[in-house]
């Protein structure tokens, strides 16, 4: 049987990208390093909370409690410096999808919340029962939560923007 502190150094070099990944696409670049070490030193003492088989999620939900913090530090701190962030700084989930003009405006128009979860479920690639445990809600509310976002940015995006088939099928309902 392998020790707890195995698994933990286990779980840890096997996540560290992903969590990583995730900061990456959040937060300057520079910030990575030492939000990930936050996310794991949070991890470590919180280990027996976690179940076999959701810890990646269950990282997720702690990195965007660290994220979340990490902003509100960097939001209280000069404005000055805000706007001085590096242009070789990692895109933001939000400045992945800004790549295309009109899907950039309809993501503006979304609600945080909304961003968040499709976020979860389309960027960071995770299953329905994942998104669950990143929110903290149950895989019924998270897939209600991603159908909901969908129809939203698909509601906020001009109608020469979406593919032929789904024209058709707006123009049937």
């Amino acid at each position: 049987m392998e020790s707890p502190d195995a698994q933990f150094e286990r779980a840890y070099i096997q996540f560290l990208p992903a969590v990583s990944g995730y900061l990456y696409r959040r937060v300057p670049r520079q910030a990575v390093e030492d939000l990930a070490a936050d996310v794991f030193a949070i991890a470590w003492r919180k280990r027996a909370s976690v179940t076999s088989g959701e810890e990646l999620p269950w990282l997720y939900r702690i990195a965007a409690n660290v994220v979340a913090n990490h902003r509100r530090k960097e939001a209280s701190g000069s404005v000055l410096l805000a706007s001085l962030r590096p242009a070789d700084s990692a895109p933001s989930a939000e400045e992945i999808v800004v790549a295309d003009a009109s899907l950039g405006e309809a993501w503006r128009h979304l609600r945080p919340a909304e961003r968040e979860v499709l976020s979860l479920a389309l960027v960071e690639e995770l299953a329905p029962a994942e998104v669950a445990i990143a929110l903290g809600v149950s895989v019924n509310a998270a897939t209600i939560r991603v159908h909901r976002a969908k129809k939203r940015l698909r509601e906020l995006l001009p109608e020469e923007s979406l593919p032929s088939s789904e024209r058709t099928a707006a123009a049937a309902t």
